[in-house]
């Protein structure tokens, strides 16, 4: 890796930056240090160290990115079996799944000739192996096996009571009706969704029910699905990972865990996943299967993503705010 003049101990990163139903995702193509590990999962561990997570926060804090950045460093697969390896990262950390990103990265795949359209694109992640088939207006991504594991929870918030259900979609995600605490659906409540999100994490942190039955590297609720009924097979949601960050997206692992639920309910036809910023997806469940001792389903979400641009990003030694901060 080598570092250019003035670059205050960070090489150039090149990235190229893509948004899935509004949701940012950048790539790390090029300038990024090596990340041990034998995994992706063990990669993502690795991530952590000071040289490595130095360009996490260069890209993703401001005045680079934002509170609500999100993306990856490409690695290798875990076998010949991928064509690569995803390490996700956000302004907090690392996730073990990300299904905007898996739309993007086939996009990209297809845009940068790594794949052919129509093609399939079988990607590591932390979580597992998921595949991306990319066709001329749409990406549907296969997730890895997704269940529940817990219904009913209570959980206190300042806003009110809920009853919260838990679902695993390659990260665990819990699912509370948004009218259950008196909030709207709406870029007008985002303080609210935000606030409540947070509140409903913690209630739920360290809950036993959280926890992944084979790997505690998967364990803990990540992310709070607030989610609303728009007609038959229709729904929208808000979801608040992390620490309050917003997908713009309806959410990829967010919606195939939702589609564990629902398939757990008796549904099943084509679930239509709309966002806060009235994006789409669309999923339905492809497989029926058994994962960890659970019933579990193979859910397929289809969205599109779009290439926004291409980055070239360094820090200069002299600038007194290093790779950047955050106000929320």
């Amino acid at each position: 890796m080598s570092v250019p003049p003035g670059a205050g101990g960070v090489p150039v990163i090149s990235t190229v930056d893509y948004h899935t139903g509004g949701e940012p995702f950048r790539i790390v193509v090029a300038g990024a240090p090596p990340i041990p590990g034998a995994t992706v999962a063990e990669r993502r561990l690795a991530a952590r160290a000071p040289e490595i997570d130095v360009i996490r926060r260069l890209l993703c804090h401001e005045p680079r990115g934002h509170a609500d950045m999100y993306g990856c460093f490409l690695v290798p697969p875990d076998d010949p079996g991928a064509r690569f390896g995803a390490v996700f990262w956000h302004k907090d950390g690392y996730s073990t799944a990300c299904g905007h990103g898996t739309i993007a990265l086939g996009a990209w795949a297809v845009d940068t000739g790594l794949a052919a359209p129509g093609s399939e694109v079988p990607i590591d992640v932390p979580s597992g192996r998921v595949v991306a088939k990319v066709e001329r207006d749409a990406v549907t991504f296969r997730s890895v096996p997704s269940y529940v594991l817990a219904r009913g929870i209570g959980v206190r918030t300042a806003y009110g009571t809920a009853e919260a259900d838990l679902s695993y979609g390659g990260a665990v995600y819990a699912s509370v009706p948004a009218a259950a605490l008196g909030l709207a659906l709406r870029p007008g409540s985002l303080g609210a969704l935000i606030a409540a999100g947070r509140e409903v994490k913690a209630a739920l942190s360290g809950h036993p029910a959280a926890e992944h039955p084979a790997d505690p590297r998967l364990s803990g609720v990540y992310g709070v699905v607030f989610h609303e009924e728009l007609g038959p097979g229709r729904q929208r949601n808000v979801t608040v990972f992390a620490d309050g960050e917003v997908d713009r997206s309806p959410c990829g692992s967010g919606t195939a865990a939702r589609l564990a639920l629902l398939h757990e309910d008796g549904f099943r036809g084509t679930l239509t996943h709309e966002s806060l910023v009235g994006s789409v997806f669309t999923a339905r469940v492809a497989a029926e299967t058994v994962s960890e001792g659970r019933p579990a389903v193979i859910p397929e979400v289809t969205g599109m993503a779009y290439r926004t641009g291409e980055h070239r990003f360094t820090l200069d030694p002299r600038d007194p705010l290093g790779p950047g901060f955050t106000l929320r």
